[in-house]
């Protein structure tokens, strides 16, 4: 078992986690053509070490709903506050537009917690969803959803929008959801989140992630593994936690990629359909997004796709978007 200690001085970052910075022609494409709709892009504001690789290979992060969460857990980048009921009706038809002008094949929408809506923006998810599938119907779509408070009816009405892909993260071990997640979220929620999901429609591909370097013991990764995969989850994916400013939780440690090839096999043997272990790995990850596509849509093709279960540090796949930010509870 890997000890636990937090310390307030952290080595330089290790060579695994170096990143070159972003820019290039694609880049400042996809970023005018995400603004100029009114898309939230919070792959800078959240600081992601993939924001060159994934931009100049045409992929981004979106977050709908709004900028502003309800919850501020202390991993987050995004601002928390109180929008006070605030929501852009026309959002679901800017994504379903910018997706369209791009050209994807595969997309993932992502939301910040919105505890001030009654069903937590869940119709507004769903709308997207519709507006996704009227728009380009040949699309793949994965939802990265909040917990909606654990009320079933906004669970039901997400995945009744028919996702391909229904996505929740637990984002860390139990014994730290405490101290590093929203005081709003908690740990059996988020698996009830998942297990319902999967009972709602047993075969879709129901998937998590989960964050490590922030204070766990390698048994407690496996243990969240466990209970993951209890709980019908069928994708997961495990990487490094990056602290975004010192006003957030602090790095415990920068697990080194043969931990991480640990954690994917401890995975495997457990059963999930697909495991992303890594230290850039982030929850809506190419390779996965790959896997997805190679399972769904076997006679299309997945350009750089790798072997399902392969540890994967390579590029992003063509044609992808990331709709997504860090607010992923």
């Amino acid at each position: 078992m890997a000890a636990a200690t937090e310390s307030p001085h952290r080595p330089p970052k290790p060579s695994w986690l170096k990143v070159r910075a972003p820019g290039g022609e694609r880049y400042a494409e996809l970023k005018r053509t995400l603004r100029s709709l009114d898309l939230y892009t919070v792959c800078e504001e959240a600081r992601c070490p993939n924001v060159g690789e994934c931009w100049g290979a045409g992929t981004a992060t979106v977050m709908l709903l709004g900028h502003t969460c309800t919850r501020g857990c202390r991993f987050c980048a995004v601002t928390t506050g109180n929008p006070r009921g605030a929501v852009d009706p026309r959002e679901p038809e800017h994504v379903a537009r910018a997706i369209a002008q791009l050209g994807l094949r595969y997309v993932v929408l992502t939301m910040v917690d919105r505890d001030d809506l009654l069903d937590g923006g869940a119709s507004h998810m769903a709308r997207a969803v519709t507006a996704l599938r009227r728009e380009i119907p040949e699309l793949l779509v994965e939802t990265l959803v909040g917990d909606f408070g654990g009320r079933r009816p906004d669970i039901r009405a997400m995945v009744e929008s028919a996702p391909d892909v229904f996505a929740h993260n637990i984002e860390v071990v139990r014994r730290l959801t405490p101290r590093i997640r929203d005081q709003r979220c908690d740990y059996d929620r988020s698996l009830d989140v998942l297990a319902y999901a999967k009972q709602l429609a047993p075969a879709r591909l129901v998937k998590s992630s989960i964050m490590v370097g922030i204070g766990e013991t390698d048994d407690e990764v496996h243990e969240t593994l466990a209970d993951l995969r209890a709980s019908g989850v069928d994708i997961v994916t495990i990487g490094q936690y990056l602290r975004p400013t010192p006003k957030h939780a602090a790095v415990d440690r920068y697990v080194p990629p043969e931990v991480f090839a640990a954690h994917q096999r401890a995975a495997e043997e457990l059963g999930f359909a697909f495991v992303a272990s890594g230290p850039l790995v982030r929850s809506s990850y190419h390779a996965a997004e790959g896997f997805v596509q190679a399972r769904l849509r076997p006679e299309a093709g997945v350009p750089g796709q790798r072997t399902p279960g392969a540890l994967s540090d390579g590029g992003p796949t063509p044609g992808l978007i990331r709709a997504e930010s860090l607010v992923r509870r």
